[in-house]
């Protein structure tokens, strides 16, 4: 009876898991899917532990001191992490799940009769096919996301690093990483395992330093598909059906989200993973400067012209988020309803480093979700608008994406902030975006630009209103 009361448990967790899902899916409901999501897991933790029936006092003192003190180290980075460091964030807990799945499948290799599956030397060949991938894909996982983590940190340079052969030698890897799959099951040998796992660690490291900050969306939601895959092969390790599904629904979800991503840069998902956007060109621009003249603007310019526009639609990037310029532009907003000017905001599907980052920071700020368009919705729209005003987004405004065939952003959607009237672009300098390319945009006869660190430069549109 036990048995049938934790698996009606687990499934009714999964039915929370997915229905969390669905409500992060919309900025109004994701509120409600956070805590749709934390509410199953919870449930599915107490049940594992309790169908687990642990009668060993240092057990349990050893789970609830591990609990302790990793909610403890959770719960103070979440609360002191800023907005601007939520993907690096993001990428250390992938990290953490993809050793997880290795140190589990260690685990079960050497102590098969705790977890039901043979004994050593005579393990069930199904248990090492689920072993071998639980380890493959948390290796990759870990160093992946450690890489990502230092390049979104600022640890190691965010630019691509590619080196001749690259390519063959990753896929040598991986045909080695088969053969080592292979032994491993025949034979249950643990040199096979080591090897698949050290060859797993250094696949990660080599898929992702290929990668430009260009593409860093892609890479996050990558990881976190992986993560999830390597949750379910843990899954099936413990024979644990919450840890099966959730593992399922956040790799599946991850991987739909990564082809999204890819569909917003207009890139094939492979292309992506396998060497980055624009990696040589990126990598030869650095430290470039354009010295072609700019038409420069003051803040009283920008409110002037602000002021008097019927229209006006923002388009945030990562600049905004560094500058923690979010509230300041909610209160400059504020000022131009207060004229009269109408106001939306356009997001591009890769804008910030990671899904929905300029959403997370526009709802911090507390703006209307109703005033919040994606690309495809608002496009039509900036050809009848007055102002475009541009807050730290680059590659995602550049028309060179349209019209240079040997640019390395070419062909991805962009939003079509040249076609307004009057373009005002808040950047410190004329500097490359992630992609490493000049923008066109700031050389248009209809750009106005900004100079200066976003937060200041709006706060003093805002005094000169």
């Amino acid at each position: 009876m036990t048995a049938d009361l934790a698996a009606i448990a687990y499934l009714i967790a999964g039915v929370m898991f997915i229905l969390a899902l669905r409500g992060l899916a919309s900025p109004e409901t994701s509120r409600r899917g956070n805590l749709l999501g934390m509410s199953g897991m919870a449930l599915a933790v107490v049940v594992t532990l309790y169908v687990a029936d642990i009668d060993d006092g240092l057990t349990w003192g050893m789970i609830v001191a591990g609990v302790a003190i990793g909610g403890t180290i959770g719960a103070i980075i979440a609360r002191r992490i800023p907005m601007t460091a939520m993907p690096q964030l993001v990428a250390a807990f992938h990290s953490l799940v993809g050793m997880a799945a290795v140190l589990v499948a260690a685990s079960a290799l050497y102590t098969p009769e705790a977890y039901g599956i043979g004994t050593v030397g005579s393990i069930k060949v199904s248990s090492l096919v689920e072993m071998s991938l639980g380890v493959a894909i948390g290796a990759v996982t870990f160093t992946g996301s450690i890489v990502a983590f230092t390049k979104l940190q600022g640890l190691v340079s965010g630019a691509p690093m590619v080196f001749p052969g690259q390519h063959p030698l990753n896929a040598l890897l991986g045909l080695a990483m088969i053969g080592l799959v292979v032994w491993l099951c025949a034979s249950e040998s643990h040199t096979a395992f080591w090897a698949l796992a050290v060859l797993a660690f250094v696949i990660g490291v080599l898929i992702i330093i290929p990668i430009g900050g260009a593409d860093m969306p892609v890479v996050i939601s990558m990881l976190n598909s992986y993560s999830g895959w390597a949750a379910a092969g843990i899954g099936f390790t413990l024979e644990n059906t919450a840890l099966i599904i959730t593992g399922a629904l956040v790799g599946s979800s991850g991987a739909i989200l990564s082809y999204i991503m890819c569909k917003g840069m207009n890139r094939s998902f492979f292309s992506v993973i396998l060497g980055g956007f624009g990696g040589e060109t990126s990598a030869a621009a650095q430290g470039k400067t354009e010295t072609r003249p700019v038409k420069q603007g003051s803040a009283e310019d920008a409110a002037f012209i602000m002021k008097n526009a019927g229209s006006v639609i923002i388009v945030p990037g990562y600049g905004m988020a560094v500058a923690q310029a979010q509230h300041a532009l909610r209160e400059m907003v504020d000022v131009l309803k207060e004229n009269g000017v109408r106001i939306k905001y356009a997001i591009h599907p890769v804008a910030g480093r990671m899904p929905g980052h300029m959403n997370v920071l526009l709802a911090e700020a507390n703006v209307p979700y109703d005033e919040v368009f994606e690309l495809d919705d608002i496009n039509s729209e900036f050809a009848q608008t007055d102002v475009a005003f541009v807050i730290g987004a680059n590659d995602v405004t550049n028309p060179a994406a349209k019209t240079d065939p040997a640019s390395p952003i070419y062909g991805m959607p962009i939003l079509d902030v040249e076609k307004s009237r009057t373009v005002l672009f808040v950047k410190r300098s004329l500097a490359s975006g992630y992609a490493g390319v000049d923008n066109v945009l700031f050389f248009r006869d209809n750009t106005m630009m900004l100079f200066g660190d976003a937060k200041k430069m709006v706060e003093e549109i805002i005094k000169a209103t």
